[in-house]
Formats: C-alpha cells, sequence, structure tokens
C-alpha cells in the first residue's frame, strides 16, 4: 500500500472522506518523515508539531460531525515570508529574527478555514531575494534530489520540503521566478498566478508590483485545490482583483487539446539553454503537437531587456519596502545609543550581502537626478513586455518555454557572480513583469538524474487555462510520480 507521505493532496483527501485514514495519522506520518529527514534537506525554519496535532484532530472532529472542509486534514507548509499568528515569520533574515505575527495573511486565513494543518514555515532567501536559496540568513536549504545541488528559489524551502515528502503542498511565493525555478528544480508542479488574483496582504513585501504567492505540489490536481482555497478578491488588499474564481478542479478534464494553439517564443530558445532542457522541453511540446494542438512560433521582442527592467523596478521596490526595518519600528535592535548609529548598526547586522546588494541598487535608482533615468524609463520598457504578451495571446492560447536554461546547479556554483545568479530567472521574470499566470509542470530529466521543468504562459486571469492544458500532460506522463532517492 501507498505511504501516507507519498500520497497525493487528492489522493490523502478521498481516503479521509471513505475513513480509510484520519488526519491524526496522516499528520503523524509527516512529522516523524520531517524528523527523519529535516536534518539533511534543512527546509524547515520553524516546526509546529503541536499546532499540527491539534489541527488534525480538529479535522478529524469536523468530519466526524458533518463536516467536510475542502483541505480538512491535510498537512502543508508555508514559505517563511507569509505573515502566520502566533508562529515566528523572518523572511529568512536575521533581521525579523525572533517576530511573532498578530495576523495571518490572507491566504493562510483561507487555508486554516479550508482545514489546513500547519506543519512549520520553510526557508527561502532572504525577502525572498535569490536564486538558490543559499542567501537565507540562516542556513542553505539542501536539493532532495542530490543534495549536493541547490533547490531553486527564493521558494527553495517549500520546493524541497514538498518533493522529500516532509509536506503534502505549499504556498511559495514569486516575484521574478520564485515558485516557479524551485518547482523546476525539485520536480513540482508550481503556479504563480496572475497579479491580482491572490491577496497580498499579510505578504512581506520585496517588490510589491510583483509579488505573488501560490501553490507548489506533487500534482496539477493539488495545485487546482490549493488555488480554489486561495483565489478571489480581498477587501484588505487594494491590487487585489475582483475578478469570477473558476472551478479549477472541476475544469481539468473540460474540452480537448485538439486546436489548442501553442506559441513558442523564439526569443526563449536561443543560446544558452542546457540541451538535456531543451530536449525535454521540445519533447513535451511534441506530445501536445500529436494531441492536435498547434504549433505556432512567436516573438516576444523586448524580452532581451526584461533582466535590466525586473533588476531595477524590483530592487527599487525593495528600497523602499525594506525603509521599515530600521531597529526602531520593525524587527531587530543593535542599540548605539543615537538614532542614526543604531540604524545603520540594525540594517549592518541584520540585512544579508544580497540584500544590501538590492537596496543599494534601488536606491540609487530612486534617487534625485537618476529616478527618470532608471525607474521611470524601466516602467516605460515593463509596458512595452506587457504589450508583447498582449500580442502574443491575441494570436496563441498559451505559451511554452523551459522554467530555466539549466537543471539545479551546485551549491557556491554562481555565488561570485551575482549576474550569473540572475540570469538562472531569465525565462521567468518577463511574466511577473507582465503580471500574467505561469506554471511550472516535469518534463523530464537530465543526464544526471534531476528534474526539468516545462514553463506553460497564458493569458491574465486564465490560471484555468494553465492547470487544464498541464494536467492533460501530466496524465499521459509519469514525471510527476518519480520519487527522490532520499525517499525512496
Amino acid at each position: 500500500m501507498t505511504r501516507l507521505i507519498d500520497l497525493t493532496i487528492t489522493e490523502a483527501l478521498a481516503r479521509l472522506r471513505a475513513q480509510d485514514i484520519s488526519a491524526v495519522e496522516l499528520t503523524e506520518a509527516h512529522l516523524a518523515h520531517i524528523a527523519a529527514t529535516e536534518p539533511t534537506i534543512q527546509a524547515f525554519l520553524a516546526q509546529t508539531a503541536d499546532l499540527a496535532l491539534a489541527q488534525a484532530r480538529a479535522a478529524d472532529a469536523a468530519r466526524a460531525a458533518g463536516t467536510d472542509l475542502p483541505l480538512g486534514g491535510i498537512p502543508l507548509a508555508i514559505k517563511d515570508v507569509l505573515s502566520t499568528r502566533g508562529v515566528a515569520t523572518t523572511c529568512g533574515s536575521r533581521i525579523l529574527q525572533g517576530y511573532i505575527p498578530p495576523f495571518d495573511a490572507t491566504c493562510i486565513a483561507r487555508l486554516s478555514a479550508a482545514g489546513m494543518v500547519l506543519l512549520g514555515k520553510l526557508n527561502c532567501d532572504e525577502f525572498a531575494m535569490g536564486s538558490s536559496t543559499e542567501n537565507s540568513g540562516y542556513y542553505p536549504t539542501r536539493n532532495p534530489w542530490d543534495v549536493g545541488r541547490v533547490p531553486g528559489g527564493s521558494s527553495g524551502g517549500s520546493g524541497a520540503a514538498v518533493a522529500a515528502r516532509m509536506a503534502m503542498g505549499s504556498l511559495g511565493t514569486d516575484t521574478g521566478g520564485s515558485i516557479r525555478l524551485p518547482g523546476s528544480f525539485c520536480g513540482l508542479a508550481a503556479l504563480k498566478p496572475s497579479y491580482g488574483r491572490v491577496s497580498r496582504y499579510g505578504l512581506v513585501a520585496y517588490g510589491s508590483s510583483l509579488d505573488q504567492a501560490g501553490p507548489m505540489t506533487r500534482s496539477v490536481a493539488d495545485c487546482a485545490r490549493l488555488l480554489q482555497v486561495i483565489a478571489g478578491p480581498d477587501p484588505l488588499d487594494a491590487t487585489s482583483r475582483n475578478v469570477p474564481v473558476p472551478d479549477y478542479v472541476a475544469g481539468l478534464n473540460a474540452g480537448t487539446l485538439k486546436g489548442l494553439r501553442i506559441g513558442l517564443p523564439r526569443e526563449y530558445f536561443g543560446a544558452g539553454l542546457q540541451p538535456d532542457v531543451e530536449a525535454a522541453v521540445r519533447a513535451a511540446i511534441a506530445w501536445y503537437a500529436s494531441q492536435g494542438a498547434e504549433i505556432h512560433e512567436i516573438s516576444l521582442p523586448h524580452s532581451e531587456y526584461s533582466l535590466a527592467t525586473y533588476y531595477i523596478v524590483a530592487t527599487s521596490e525593495a528600497s523602499a519596502n525594506l525603509a521599515k526595518y530600521d531597529g526602531i519600528r520593525f524587527g531587530a535592535r543593535v542599540d548605539q545609543g543615537d538614532v542614526i548609529e543604531t540604524y545603520k548598526a540594525t540594517r549592518g547586522a541584520g540585512f544579508g550581502p544580497e540584500v544590501k546588494r538590492r537596496i543599494m541598487l534601488g536606491t540609487y535608482a530612486l534617487s534625485a537626478g537618476y529616478y527618470d533615468a532608471w525607474y521611470g524609463k524601466a516602467q516605460a520598457v515593463r509596458t512595452l513586455i506587457r504589450q508583447d504578451f498582449e500580442q502574443a495571446f491575441a494570436k496563441v492560447d498559451v505559451l511554452m518555454s523551459a522554467v530555466s536554461p539549466t537543471t539545479a546547479f551546485k551549491f557556491g556554483e554562481h555565488t561570485a557572480d551575482p549576474m550569473q545568479m540572475y540570469l538562472a530567472d531569465i525565462l521567468t521574470i518577463s511574466v511577473n513583469l507582465a503580471g500574467i499566470p505561469g506554471m511550472s509542470i516535469p518534463c523530464g530529466f537530465d543526464r544526471d538524474g534531476l528534474p526539468i521543468g516545462l514553463q506553460i504562459l497564458a493569458p491574465a486571469f486564465k490560471e484555468d487555462v494553465l492547470l487544464r492544458v498541464a494536467h492533460a500532460y501530466e496524465q499521459a506522463t509519469d514525471w510527476h510520480t518519480r520519487r527522490p532517492a532520499l525517499v525512496q
């Protein structure tokens, strides 16, 4: 019989509803596996075993009383940039060490109301700034497929925990690829929703016009279930959109692939793609063609400017958002008697090198005499990038490409050269600039046995299309069923 930790959310819900297993049994199995696996992977920044068992007992009691919650008794773990009432939220930073929020982020409140069991908070690059989780202020998280390699970032703890069977699913956040990259590196279904689809209230901001929370799971159906719970407008977030939320689960098998128009951006298939990655992605696209989909080459002509545009917009917003961490209002305090000296000492000790680098870049771009030349121009180019996608989606239904030019890289491989690290997100960042949804699903493995992700993009608020298209491929392949040797 399948081990409890190997069940998908969809499978576990079926067994819970049939009373074949209990939420307490399911939670205890995960807690035992965390105890055995976490010393190797180091995915968690905080574990909440007592809370999890209390929530599991409550889920069992609710089900016994006839209440069938959408996620009743499902053990999840959450990226540590989402506020959790009564549970430490550090954003992977020393400057927030010991901070315990008095409120839940809206998406956390919705998961809790749906019956989630919270196993703990997961490691990430500090303030979500990074592509490898090597920028965590605490320790790096290891990829369960090869512990000598990174799990991706910034939601690396989420990717590793779900792939290693320490949680059935997670919420990550994506500012420039931070859900999709660890999804690809760890072999998961991972979805960045449209900007405004999921409330950002309680998501500790990095880039306010770019950040989105989204699900990371081991199946597309599980992604649909989590998105169903967290999607929708929120009066606490003025940027959330009052757009109808379809039934994502019911729509997974709707329609056919015959006549689906798939666009391949020529700019995403150029030099730099690892041969194994390109071969796997093209094989997946060929499968869609075999099912009657139409394949069209299209152009996103302003893609070459996306990296520069992103690192001006994102760092400018980060500079403003992180100004509050000064030793006076929030976070840790290194008291030097004098206000200015305390401010300097607190930020000097509390922030890591990458966060300091991005704050300085953003502060420069926003400074007097440079605002129009840098930030203003970047916003103008951002509009052109968004228009590229709008024009592409007038011709095709979805776009497909690799998530990353390579599979998971080794620890330390890019840390000496920030630009090489930034290039890991070269195929994902324009999606955030445009505000459209994007998803990674497993489509193969490289010669070293490392997962490869297929990226699927759709027009804004067409997550139902993404999920349907991804689900069809997943049901025809077994990539998503493979397990790291660590959890065999």
